[in-house]
C-alpha cells in the first residue's frame, strides 16, 4: 500500500518534471506501480523513487513515465476534427502555404500511433494526385518511448483499423497475420516520430499550420495548460488551427487563440 509521503514524492516529480498533475490519482498511481514495483525488486516506493530522482534520464524515470501516463487512443477518434480538417483546415493550409509547398502539422500527443497516421491518411486522402511535389510529413511526438516504438512499429489489430474506410485500409495496411496489420511504407514515410515533453522549450525552427494536442491536457493545472497553449500559438502560422480533445476547454481570457468552435481554436 502506499504511504501519504510516498505518493506526495511521486505526484511532486510528475508535475515539475512533465507538468502533470496526479494529486487526485492515488488509486491510479498506486494501482499501476504496484505490479512495476514488485516484478522489478523495489522493496518500496521510496527506493524506486530514489532510483528514478537519482537518473532522471535512466530506465527507471523512463519507465515511471510509461506506466503513469494513460494512451488509451484509437483510430478516426473524435472524428468530426478530421471532417474539418478537410472541409476548412486543409483548404486554408494548402492555400496558405502554396508556395512552399511545406504543410506543417504537429500531432503533440502521438501515443501509440493512431492520431497521427489517421491524420496522414486525411492529408494524403485531401491532397489526391495534387500531392506529387508538397512535403506534407507530420510530426508526432511523445513523452513515452514505449508508444513510440508501438507507433514505429505501425502493427495493429484488426479490430483497431475497423473504423478506416475500407479504401483506407486497402491502400495504408497490409495483412500480417490472421489478427494483425501493419501500416505500409507509403504511410510510415508521412509521420516523423521523436520523444518530447511539452514541459521543455518548444525547438521549432518552423512554425506550424496545424497542431492537434488532443487529451494530454486533462492531465495538466490549469496554468500549466495555459502557458503551454500561449507557447504553441508562438509557434504558429497565422491562421494555422489548434485541435484540442472534445472534453477539454481553454478559458478564453487567458489564451491568444481566438476560439472557432468546441475543441477548435485558431491563431
Amino acid at each position: 500500500m502506499i504511504t501519504d509521503s510516498e505518493f506526495a514524492r511521486i505526484v511532486a516529480y510528475m508535475k515539475q518534471n512533465f507538468g502533470i498533475e496526479l494529486g487526485q490519482k492515488r488509486v491510479l498511481v498506486g494501482g499501476r506501480l504496484e505490479n512495476y514495483l514488485a516484478k522489478n525488486g523495489y522493496a518500496n516506493y521510496n527506493e524506486f523513487m530514489a532510483k528514478v530522482e537519482a537518473e532522471p534520464g535512466g530506465t527507471a524515470a523512463t519507465d515511471l513515465v510509461n506506466v503513469l501516463t494513460t494512451n488509451h487512443t484509437y483510430f478516426m477518434r473524435e472524428s468530426a476534427h478530421f471532417d474539418f480538417m478537410k472541409r476548412e483546415a486543409l483548404p486554408w493550409a494548402k492555400k496558405y502555404a502554396g508556395n512552399s509547398k511545406d504543410l506543417r502539422i504537429w500531432c503533440g500527443a502521438s501515443s501509440t500511433g493512431e492520431e497521427p497516421y489517421t491524420l496522414a491518411m486525411v492529408v494524403r486522402d485531401f491532397f489526391g494526385f495534387d500531392h506529387n511535389g508538397w512535403d506534407t510529413r507530420i510530426l508526432a511526438t511523445d513523452i513515452s518511448k514505449r508508444v513510440l516504438a508501438h507507433a514505429v512499429k505501425g502493427v495493429y489489430l484488426g479490430e483497431n483499423i475497423a473504423p478506416l474506410p475500407e479504401s483506407w485500409k486497402k491502400r495504408f495496411f497490409k495483412k500480417i497475420s490472421d489478427e494483425e496489420y501493419q501500416v505500409n511504407d507509403e504511410l510510415k514515410k508521412e509521420v516523423i516520430y521523436r520523444q518530447f515533453n511539452l514541459m521543455n522549450p518548444l525547438p521549432f525552427k518552423r512554425k506550424f499550420h496545424i497542431v492537434f494536442l488532443r487529451n494530454v491536457m486533462i492531465y495538466f493545472e490549469d496554468d500549466t495548460k495555459h502557458d503551454l497553449v500561449n507557447r504553441i500559438y508562438d509557434f504558429m502560422e497565422p491562421g494555422g488551427y489548434l485541435f484540442i480533445g472534445t472534453t477539454e476547454s481553454l478559458d478564453r481570457n487567458k489564451v491568444k487563440f481566438q476560439y472557432v468552435q468546441p475543441s477548435i481554436y485558431r491563431k
